[in-house]
């Protein structure tokens, strides 16, 4: 009787699991079976969704429960707290796989190449969402002594460090934000976000509802000036073929034409201002420097020499994230992502590197929203499925699922478990419930070892 296909996947969040759901939901799965491995380097699965978006987005982490069913099926193990290339190299995984599927996202920041990036005030967006996500390999408290604070970027995660620095620490309680979070928030000071945009409004990355969302706040302000709404023929067209371009350009004109409220926190949507340069004062920062832009009738913006210098005390730059280079693996260090052709791995010689894929950020980098995820994993896991049927794969010298077991075992890596994963959810919330909320994080990765039987 022929064995499973034996595949792994590196990256237990929403891109690896759509691709082990893609897998399962084959031809293949039922004849000669899929047996997949996931191995994610935190104790605890799902990545982006439980490190990379905002606490107050319950509707998004919501995605959870279809990944849970996913990786409920017996024909999945989750090997957590294991890192590639440190505890299981890709030589390692040949061993063990017919096919190998990176799925390790992106968790690092784009840089950004203006003068005074380096001083102390100016923070990339990724360092703290991992703060206030709990994220165990980031620092336990962060800096909140600016009153004034500029956000450079006009995507969702702008917004979510905009609305998590205008909101009040109680505002954000009944959330799973852990205890250091909620003390680091409480002591936040300020009290204006300036989020800048080079562009216009119709060409805001934002999603309609998440936009909507900066209102709902009883603390917050959200002020548009009506001089940044503007379009040229290039906007219209945008606006025209884009639904949600249009949602959004429809809001930001009528937060522009209301009376500006009393709230007590402002938070201010600039567009048409080009960060030039972050001003700087023995070593920290004291403003933000910004040229004007105006349309040039395609939707692109071109420079007027005009520039502006900001009051804020703190800069967080919000421009993109970018994925970590992986050991063995090609990569295209513009683009900050792995070459393939349909997820299959490419190597500088134009060869497939033979029974290597990819999928989700790491391939085509961190666009498009979580649903996205989903055609882009059964585009790869297609490419693997018929480099299967046509014997194209190679041949692992221990398939036996046990080996890996005893590989990680031999090598004393402490891993968690699916099983664990349900201790842990089950020890979160009951941190949570004697407060009324249905989780409080763990942040200690000892903890998270611990509470997950590792």
């Amino acid at each position: 009787m022929p064995r499973p296909l034996r595949v792994a996947i590196v990256g237990s969040g929403p891109a690896g699991i759509y691709a082990a759901d893609a897998l399962l939901k084959s031809e293949v799965a039922a004849d000669p079976g899929v047996s997949i491995d996931i191995f994610e380097r935190m104790p605890a699965p799902f990545g982006l969704i439980r490190y990379g978006v905002a606490p107050d987005h319950p509707r998004i982490k919501g995605i959870i429960t279809a990944l849970h069913q996913v990786l409920d099926k017996p024909q999945i193990r989750l090997f957590g707290n294991v890192e590639y290339p440190t505890d299981i190299s890709l030589d390692d995984l040949r061993t063990f796989y017919d096919g190998v599927i990176f799925a390790t996202g992106a968790t690092a920041d784009r840089d950004l190449a203006i003068p005074g990036v380096d001083l102390d005030g100016s923070y990339g967006a990724a360092e703290f969402v991992a703060w206030y996500d709990g994220n165990p390999d980031f620092p336990r408290t962060w800096p909140l002594e600016a009153e004034k604070v500029a956000v450079l970027g006009v995507g969702n995660v702008a917004l979510d460090i905009a609305r998590v620095l205008a909101k009040t620490a109680d505002e954000l309680l009944p959330t799973e934000i852990p205890p250091n979070v909620y003390e680091g928030l409480k002591a936040n000071k300020a009290l204006e976000v300036h989020v800048f945009g080079r562009r216009g409004p119709a060409q805001a990355k934002f999603s309609p509802m998440e936009l909507r969302e900066l209102d709902h706040s009883p603390n917050i302000e959200v002020i548009v000036d009506p001089e940044d709404i503007d379009y040229d023929e290039g906007s219209i067209a945008t606006r025209r073929g884009n639904k949600q371009a249009d949602m959004v350009a429809k809001t930001l004109e009528n937060w522009a034409i209301r009376d500006v409220g009393d709230r007590p926190h402002k938070l201010f949507l600039h567009f048409f201002e080009s960060p030039a340069e972050i001003l700087g004062e023995d070593g920290k920062v004291v403003g933000l420097r910004t040229e004007r832009t105006e349309l040039d009738g395609t939707g692109n913006v071109k420079g007027t020499g005009t520039f502006t210098d900001w009051d804020v005390q703190a800069v967080y730059r919000a421009v993109g994230y970018l994925s970590d280079k992986l050991p063995k693996l090609p990569w295209d260090i513009d683009s900050g992502t792995v070459p393939d052709a349909a997820g299959r791995v490419i190597e500088e010689s134009g060869e497939h590197l033979k029974s290597t894929y990819v999928t989700g950020w790491i391939r085509r980098g961190p666009i498009g929203l979580i649903g996205h995820t989903k055609g882009d994993a059964n585009e790869t896991v297609a490419s693997l499925l018929d480099d299967f049927a046509n014997e194209r794969l190679h041949t692992p010298a221990s398939p036996a699922p046990e080996a890996v077991d005893a590989f990680l075992a031999e090598r004393d890596v402490r891993f968690t478990t699916w099983d664990g994963w349900y201790r842990l959810d089950a020890a979160e919330k009951a941190q949570g419930e004697p407060h009324g909320r249905e989780r409080i994080k763990y942040v200690e990765r000892e903890d998270m070892l611990r509470h997950s039987g590792a």
